[in-house]
């Protein structure tokens, strides 16, 4: 059988402690957000916060229900290779319909030759490009496909090709380079694995409700003009087909959409393409990596909890502490510690926090793993004692006062303990080991 996505892709194995503390905090985080939701749905069944059922749609969508696909498919599918890519949230993405040989540089001239055009990352930029572009319904050739996941990691990169002048139509493939020694069920070798399909509208996943591309069911089609357009390159290229190679089928992939296939397996060599001046396998220098957007999105929420502390060490400062959580902490004590000048060693104590949790986010940006399990450790343990304050106090002043910051906890655990984050942490600390023995060496 093939060997399992996580071997393939990511690069170091926790020991099993930190595995068991990483997956602790990945279902706690779940259940904070669930928790989250049903706060803000209570919220928005009065008129006077209707617009909080907006809201209460992005946390079940972005956060709540990707979460728990997340730790559902964990435990209900098998870590090996099944023909399908994944997505994001562990549930079934499009079917890997195509394999190919050759090296990157020819597959990548083969596509652009035939037309293709390489589709931009995803982030901030090409992601306000491609929602800006959809709904005006300009050109958007490169536009950012969706990540999928094969071998435990997303895609090297995908190509596509823009139908009448917009983003929301389009043929779209993408590739993924097999691990050294792989082979598919069967004993047969290739280089790279791809997964194509069209893009047909825009609309809403049945599964996790967000806003995505919906794709054509008969990705068979898809399979075939890329085969021709690739075919059509050159007499070089040529096309062997594995017959069968899944059972065909009718299922949905992570949208909900409806896909069916033949199960055959088209695998195209390119490996006997002509040689074109300059053309060879591409060296890889490697560089530094950045840090995937969950590690940023989660160190930027930290940095957002020193601000707050910031702010609420000068009100203590300033001596309106009134106007902070410490009034209504203390109650009718409030006077007894203002004269006995406690409010001024707090706000010490608050300063030496909102350093110490600024070298905690710079240090989850550069990749530490202690950094990033000590912030999530610090935001489970005020969402337990938030939680405690809501279950023993006043519903109603527990929303209104600690919902801002119940919900920096909830956001800073769900970005710190998602799969990304983890494998950027054991990945920068499995280099530096690597470095550490070679210099000792």
């Amino acid at each position: 059988m093939a060997q399992t996505g996580s071997a393939a892709g990511n690069g170091e194995e926790a020991p099993a402690p930190e595995k068991l503390i990483d997956w602790a905090f990945f279902v706690f985080g779940g259940i904070s957000a669930v928790w989250f939701a049903v706060l803000l749905l209570e919220e928005s069944l009065s008129w006077r916060y209707i617009w909080f059922l907006l809201i209460f749609w992005a946390v079940l969508a972005y956060l709540v229900l990707p979460r728990l696909h997340r730790i559902l498919t964990r435990i209900y599918i098998p870590n090996y290779f099944m023909g399908r890519s994944r997505t994001s949230d562990g549930l079934f993405g499009d079917p890997v319909n195509l394999a190919l040989l050759g090296p990157e540089s020819r597959l990548r001239e083969a596509l652009d030759k035939a037309g293709w055009t390489e589709a931009d990352p995803v982030d901030l930029r090409s992601s306000w490009h491609i929602i800006t572009s959809t709904v005006l319904r300009r050109s958007y050739d490169n536009a950012p496909v969706s990540p999928l996941f094969l071998f435990g990691r997303q895609q090297d990169f995908a190509y596509q090709q823009e139908v009448d002048g917009t983003p929301g139509q389009r043929h779209h493939v993408r590739f993924w380079k097999c691990p050294d020694g792989w082979k598919l069920p069967g004993g047969i070798a290739v280089e790279w694995l791809a997964a194509a399909s069209y893009d047909r509208s825009v609309g809403v996943s049945y599964f996790t409700l967000q806003v995505t591309h919906r794709i054509g069911a008969d990705v068979d089609q898809e399979r075939d003009h890329v085969v021709a357009s690739l075919s059509a390159v050159s007499p070089a290229v040529t096309v062997t087909v594995i017959k069968d190679f899944s059972s065909g089928y009718h299922s949905r992939n992570g949208g909900g959409d409806s896909i069916e296939t033949d199960g055959d397996l088209p695998i195209v060599d390119l490996a006997a393409l002509p040689l074109q001046p300059g053309d060879s396998t591409p060296v890889r220098v490697e560089s530094r990596e950045l840090p995937p957007a969950p590690t940023v999105v989660g160190a930027a929420l930290v940095f957002l909890r020193v601000i707050a502390a910031l702010s609420m060490a000068g009100l203590l400062f300033s001596g309106s502490a009134e106007r902070t959580w410490v009034a209504d902490l203390v109650g009718e004590d409030g006077q007894v510690l203002d004269d006995a000048g406690t409010y001024v060693p707090l706000a010490v104590v608050i300063l030496v926090f909102a350093c110490f949790e600024t070298g905690l986010a710079l240090l989850i940006l550069r990749g530490s793993n202690w950094a990033r399990l000590t912030a999530m450790a610090l935001s489970s343990g005020s969402i337990i004692l938030q939680g405690a304050s809501f279950l023993a106090g006043d519903p109603s002043h527990t929303l209104q006062g600690e919902r801002p910051a119940y919900a920096l906890d909830v956001l800073i655990l769900l970005a710190l303990s998602s799969e990304r984050a983890r494998l950027y942490a054991h990945r920068r600390r499995a280099r530096k080991r690597a470095r550490l023995r070679i210099g000792c060496g």
